[in-house]
C-alpha cells in the first residue's frame, strides 16, 4: 500500500480526545495536516503552547489514493470535518504523539545554582518536555520541580554518591541526564538509576549550551559508553 505520512499539531484538548479515541481516530471537525514535521512543530510551539500552554505533534500514515481526491497547498492538506470519518477509516495504524513541548517555567521555579543555558531554554516562549527526536531517540526533559521530586525518589544515599547532582531529563527508562554542578560548565552525563557514583557515568555533551543545541536540530541521540 502506498502510504502518505502526515504531521498534525494539536493542542491537550484536542489530544485528549485522539487518545480517548485508542488513538485511532481524528475528533469530527475540520483537520489540517502538513508533509513536513518541522511545519507541524512550529504550529505547535507558536501557536497551541501561548494559548493552550501545551502543543504537540501527532503524526499518522494515509493511503495516498485516500489524499489523492484532496488539493495540497504549501505542503499542507484541509480535510472539511464532513470527510473526517472516511479519513479515521483508512488510517495506517495508530496516531502516534511525537513530540510535547511546553510553555515557559516561572523563574520563580528556576534554581539559580543551574546552568544559565538551562534556565533559559525552560524559560524561554516553549520548550521540548518529551518526545521522538530524528535520531530515534525518545528523550524527557524535566521541569525543576520534577527533577527534585525524582532525586527524592532515587534516596539520600545515591544522591550522595553523586555530589553536585541535578537531574535534567531521561529517556523514560532507567537512564537520567544529570549534571555535576562542581564543574564549570557542568557536562551532561549518563547516570543509571543504580549509578554507585560519577565514575560510572557516560558524558553525553561537554555542556548544557551543546546538548541543547542538538535536541533542537533533533540530532541529540544517547550515547552509551
Amino acid at each position: 500500500m502506498d502510504l502518505v505520512t502526515l504531521w498534525r499539531a494539536v493542542g491537550p484538548a484536542e489530544l485528549e480526545q485522539v487518545a480517548a479515541a485508542g488513538w485511532r481516530a481524528w475528533p469530527a471537525a475540520d483537520l489540517r495536516a502538513t508533509l513536513s514535521r518541522t511545519a507541524a512543530a512550529t504550529v505547535a510551539r507558536q501557536r497551541y503552547v501561548p494559548a493552550e500552554g501545551a502543543g504537540f505533534v501527532t503524526t499518522f500514515d494515509v493511503p495516498r489514493r485516500f489524499l489523492d481526491r484532496y488539493p495540497v497547498s504549501d505542503g499542507e492538506y484541509r480535510i472539511p470535518a464532513g470527510d473526517v470519518p472516511a479519513l479515521n477509516a483508512q488510517l495506517a495504524g495508530a496516531i502516534v504523539e511525537m513530540s510535547d513541548y511546553r510553555a515557559p517555567v516561572p523563574d520563580d521555579q528556576l534554581d539559580p545554582a543551574l546552568p544559565a543555558a538551562w534556565r533559559a531554554y525552560l524559560a524561554g516562549p516553549s520548550w521540548l518536555r518529551r518526545g521522538w527526536l530524528d535520531t530515534g531517540c525518545y528523550l524527557w526533559l524535566y521541569p525543576p520541580g520534577e527533577a527534585a521530586e525524582l532525586l527524592d525518589a532515587w534516596g539520600e544515599p545515591s544522591v550522595a554518591a553523586h555530589p553536585g547532582i541535578a537531574i535534567i531529563g531521561g529517556d523514560g527508562s532507567r537512564e537520567h541526564l544529570a549534571l555535576d554542578l562542581r564543574v564549570d560548565p557542568p557536562p551532561v552525563l549518563m547516570v543509571e538509576i543504580t549509578s554507585a557514583g560519577w565514575e560510572g557515568t557516560v558524558c553525553q555533551a561537554t555542556d548544557v549550551a551543546s546538548f541543547l543545541a542538538r535536541v533542537e536540530a533533533g540530532t541529540f541521540d544517547f550515547t552509551w559508553e
